[in-house]
């Protein structure tokens, strides 16, 4: 197999690609998530009968969230890889994963979660929306909600900024469409999360918008996987809210009274409208801060 073979992928259309690659991810993540839904109602068919509803709501709680993490992942991890080397015939390094040069960009990453977060709660302690009224000090209990962080944000990281942008930008010269596509690929993603509604919707491609931001000027996964991180951890694990509609672990205990356009109810922090504004300005304020930054690369 020579060179050139290798370099070209097996189907040319990246847009396509990304087509078959989000099939054949959504089959593989039904069949297990059924297979296991299947195990957990099996063996805890008095629970499911007598109280239906508390059932269903705690199967995404505790032990059964980290099992469902980890299938995340590992779906994640090898879907991507099969398409990657199979399907686009490159190395799973080449979507992002190199670390070199863009350290001062991680850690600015890692940042912005808490910075938009914190920000946030700040506004809603100020209005009486959020109160905290306790505090739950447990490093075991902090250190396995890192863990779970941790994977979430690797796996989706791979699986939308970079398998899924990453084949957009082939095939679209305008880059804003094909992160506005893949934004839109992570919004529907979590559709199904507790507590989603039409508010949370639209935060979570705005999400995938700022997550996605760094990416379509420098190819790099760094950014958004911790950026990512941060948002999760510091918005779950400290702040006390829920992740996307998750419950995990937390530090903070945490009271919400008021309107859920505030709040964000069920959802979390990131169903509030108070989100929607900080998504919008710091899209903005890192838009122009990488334009600037890489064009002048290019100009100079």
């Amino acid at each position: 197999m020579t060179d050139q073979t290798i370099k070209n992928p097996r189907i040319k259309q990246g847009w396509l690609r990304v087509i078959l690659f989000g099939l054949a991810y959504i089959v593989v993540t039904l069949l297990i998530f059924f297979s296991a839904l299947i195990g957990l109602v099996a063996g805890n068919m008095d629970q499911l009968k007598s109280n239906p509803l508390q059932f269903l709501s705690g199967l995404l709680q505790g032990t059964n969230l980290w099992m469902m993490v980890l299938l995340e992942f590992v779906v994640s991890l090898v879907t991507v890889w099969v398409f990657r080397i199979f399907i686009d015939r490159s190395s799973l390094a080449s979507l992002g994963l190199k670390p070199d040069g863009y350290g001062q960009e991680s850690v600015i990453g890692f940042f912005v979660g808490p910075a938009l977060l914190g920000l946030l709660s700040l506004l809603l302690m100020v209005t009486g929306h959020l109160r905290w009224v306790d505090i739950t000090p447990d490093a075991n209990t902090l250190f396995i909600s890192l863990g779970m962080v941790v994977l979430i944000a690797f796996s989706e990281e791979l699986v939308f900024r970079g398998y899924i942008l990453n084949n957009l930008l082939e095939s679209f010269n305008n880059k804003w469409i094909a992160l506005l596509l893949s934004a839109l690929c992570f919004a529907i993603f979590h559709f199904g999360g507790p507590g989603i509604n039409a508010l949370a919707f639209a935060n979570l491609f705005l999400a995938g918008v700022l997550l996605g931001i760094n990416y379509i000027y420098t190819r790099n996964l760094w950014f958004s996987i911790f950026l990512h991180l941060g948002w999760n951890f510091f918005q779950g694990p400290l702040l006390g809210s829920h992740v996307s509609g998750l419950s995990m672990p937390t530090l903070l205990q945490t009271e919400m009274k008021g309107d859920w356009l505030i709040t964000g109810g069920e959802f979390g922090l990131e169903g509030s409208v108070l989100n929607t504004a900080l998504s919008l300005i710091a899209i903005l304020i890192l838009a122009m801060a990488f334009e600037r930054k890489y064009n002048a690369r290019v100009t100079a």
